[in-house]
């Protein structure tokens, strides 16, 4: 996978195991302003999801192992994330199936990248997923996130300690502790965490990342100085080391 370093309108994920048309595609939507990370089938496209707060998702029908359709279905069934399918010139059969699991448009190969950006555009008018938090892809909405006593309200946004006090957070250190606490155990990089927090545009500075960091130590570690809930990696990120649980996911 490869992400280009343009600042971005909008994050497209794009998924074809053709290496020619990923790199092209890459090249192309960075230049007019996207932000892009690339996969080669569902297993790196799933890692991209999980990683990244992504706004499209370009999706070739034809790919090795779980094909477009299932990573379609299953993608809707998770997230609001718009798909634009990619599917082989002729096949009305598999673009009007692809349409049934979810796709938000489709364009036929060979196609030419100005109708698929074209396309992109239009999409991105419609669900409005630039701005939508919705439409960001997280392993869950539920009510409360919970670690080593302390409550996390999604709801109320609202941090509650083990001692049952409400913790003030600025909207930058709450995005920031959602980030960290959605993917526990995993490092997260300065560059994903600003993707993850939504906040590379308005703040597009990695030493932001570090100051979230450290209020957020000194509002809920017992040592801020030798933190146990929140660990720096050394030339990789931060890491959330304590155990998440959560309630009762939010009706929608």
């Amino acid at each position: 996978m490869i992400a280009s370093d343009t600042e971005p309108t909008a994050h497209i994920l794009v998924v074809d195991d053709d290496r020619e048309i990923r790199d092209l595609l890459a090249r192309f939507l960075a230049k007019h302003g996207f932000r892009v990370t690339t996969a080669q089938d569902g297993k790196e496209m799933h890692r991209a999801l999980a990683d990244w707060g992504i706004d499209l998702v370009v999706l070739d029908l034809m790919l090795p192992g779980e094909d477009g359709l299932s990573l379609c279905r299953n993608l809707r069934a998770k997230s609001q994330i718009p798909v634009i399918m990619l599917t082989m010139m002729g096949e009305e059969t598999d673009r009007i199936v692809g349409l049934e699991m979810g796709a938000d448009d489709y364009i036929a190969k060979p196609f030419n990248p100005r109708e698929l950006l074209a396309r992109m555009k239009a999409v991105l008018r419609r669900t409005n997923s630039v701005t939508a938090a919705g439409n960001r892809f997280s392993p869950a909405s539920y009510k409360t996130l919970r670690f080593n006593g302390w409550a996390l309200d999604l709801a109320l946004r609202r941090l509650e300690s083990p001692q049952q006090l409400i913790v003030e957070l600025t909207s930058g250190e709450f995005e920031t502790l959602i980030a960290l606490v959605e993917h526990p155990q995993r490092v997260l990089s300065r560059d994903q965490l600003l993707d993850l927090t939504h906040s590379r545009v308005e703040v597009p500075f990695d030493r932001s990342v570090d100051m979230q960091i450290s209020r957020l130590r000194h509002k809920i570690e017992v040592d801020p100085k030798k933190p146990e809930l929140i660990k720096t990696v050394r030339g990789g990120g931060y890491v959330f080391a304590g155990v998440v649980t959560h309630d009762d996911p939010i009706d929608t």
